[in-house]
């Protein structure tokens, strides 16, 4: 059947319009000058980390706003084009159209992104991201997942251009990791991660079972933001515990010489926080510090929110522990429980191809809290 363009062309221009109401280019023109007039400031790199923090968040705003703006003129362009598509003949005509179509499908894919990224409006969806992942069940097969699990992450951020920093490892007797922390460094790295938290489940032929048995192994993924200065979350001296102790890891890392790594704990919570990726004992405790106070951040906003959720019921679903399946064996498919979104190419998405899937949960939740907002 042919393609109506014309119905085709006045839904991504309703669609569009909706997204430029919620993204607001004139609101974003402000924050762009107003941060290129701190960028430009003298004694701007006197404080890197601030400065740092300007220049990205200046980066970020002249993404979206050329990201919105070239949306639009690319829909005026696909309009022009069937235009003249519609006055050709025969097969100049059929080649035009055929072009239509071909962007007509890529310019619904990249408007379905830029949508899913109005929809990241939370509290702290801007944020950039810690990530942990720690093995569960599973014994040296979930070892290996987490491993999967932490190049999958680092891959995808890899893949969109997103700096990225180890902070902790913890590796696992015979292989894989028990542990490891890291940093996203993206505007909305947060926002967009968060929908990854949860009990990851992988079922394959053992590569460790001599036996060539079928092993399901479990990791749990825990997403936070990470803190900035304007956050204010004072912790006293004496909530923290601190202990010192020797790197752990393979063999001949400078790390293991010295009692660099840091265990911090918060006492009133119980919260423990290990960093050991730094050289320096005082950049460790540093990096400690600053997940240790993201941490509590989250668990700030929770409590805030724990009234709210009383009311509306806790908007999790309800299939059990894990969130997606990661199945090698008998057939290969990763499946997320929540938004039934699947991939039938787990090699595609261990190499960070999971951007539907992040896509589909940003928008399952949305649905889910528009669901608890009307009971």
């Amino acid at each position: 059947m042919a393609t109506d363009f014309s119905l085709e062309i006045q839904h991504l221009r309703s669609t569009f319009e909706s997204i430029r109401a919620v993204t607001d280019p004139e609101a974003l023109r402000a924050t762009i000058a107003e941060l290129s007039e701190q960028a430009a400031a003298p004694d701007l790199w006197d404080d890197p980390d601030a400065a740092q923090a300007v220049t990205s968040k200046l980066s970020h705003a002249q993404s979206e706003l050329e990201r919105v703006e070239k949306m639009g003129e690319r829909i005026d362009d696909l309009e022009a084009l069937v235009e003249l598509g519609q006055e050709e003949e025969g097969a100049d005509a059929a080649a035009v159209m055929a072009d239509a179509e071909e962007e007509l499908a890529a310019i619904r894919k990249d408007l379905g992104e830029l949508e899913v990224r109005t929809l990241l409006a939370g509290e702290y969806d801007q944020r950039e991201a810690v990530v942990s992942i720690r093995a569960g069940a599973g014994g040296v097969d979930a070892a290996d997942f987490a491993e999967m699990l932490l190049r999958m992450y680092l891959r995808w951020a890899e893949r969109h251009g997103y700096p990225t920093q180890v902070l902790d490892t913890s590796y696992a007797e015979e292989a894989g990791l028990k542990s490891v922390t890291f940093e996203v460094k993206a505007p909305y790295a947060y926002g967009t991660l968060s929908v990854e938290a949860g009990t990851h489940r992988l079922v394959r032929i053992s590569p460790f079972d001599n036996q060539g048995r079928r092993q399901t192994s479990f990791a749990a993924v825990e997403v936070i933001p990470l803190i900035e200065q304007t956050d204010h979350i004072d912790i006293p001296e004496n909530e923290i515990k601190v202990d010192v102790f020797r790197s752990s890891g393979p063999g001949g890392q400078s790390v293991n010489t010295t009692d660099s790594a840091v265990r911090m704990t918060h006492i009133p919570t119980g919260i423990v926080v290990s960093m050991q990726n730094e050289k320096s004992q005082i950049q460790n405790r540093a990096a400690a510090l600053r997940v240790l106070q993201s941490r509590l951040l989250l668990v700030r906003q929770q409590e805030e929110n724990a009234a709210k959720k009383a009311l509306a019921g806790d908007v999790k679903a309800s299939w059990g522990d894990q969130m997606r399946s990661y199945v090698l064996q008998p057939y290969q498919m990763v499946k997320d429980l929540r938004t039934e979104h699947e991939s039938g190419n787990p090699s595609a998405v261990f190499d960070g191809e999971i951007d539907d899937f992040i896509d589909a949960g940003i928008r399952w939740r949305k649905s889910q809290q528009q669901q608890a907002a009307t009971v």
